[in-house]
């Protein structure tokens, strides 16, 4: 049983993986909340409590480029889960990430 702390938001928005400033791989943002997110990717050179950089852009928001720091907390064949707990963030960021996701997947689901 999960133990969450704050409720997900499901959607699909494609992110760079970055590690030490240089991007290593590319997936797919499938949930996040204000305490992390889960990528859908094939790239697994990643391991627990490993901090890496997220790099998105919120499309028809904005033409600039977000980057988010978190800490690995999970690992599975899909993908890996974030926490942005303890990382260096822009607060905005994160909440005009989980607006969009939010907002999409009812677009998403209306169309």
């Amino acid at each position: 049983m999960e133990h969450r702390l704050s409720q997900r938001i499901e959607g699909q928005l494609p992110i760079l993986v970055y590690k030490k400033g240089m991007p290593v791989g590319t997936g797919e943002i499938r949930d996040a909340s204000r305490r992390g997110v889960f990528v859908s990717t094939d790239y697994s050179d990643v391991r627990l409590n490993q901090t890496i950089q997220l790099g998105f852009r919120l499309p028809e928001i904005t033409k600039d480029h977000q980057t988010l720091s978190a800490h690995v907390v999970r690992r599975s064949k899909d993908g890996f889960g974030l926490d942005f707990d303890g990382a260096e963030n822009n607060t905005r960021a994160i909440f005009a990430l989980i607006m969009w996701l939010n907002e999409n997947a009812h677009a998403a689901q209306d169309g």
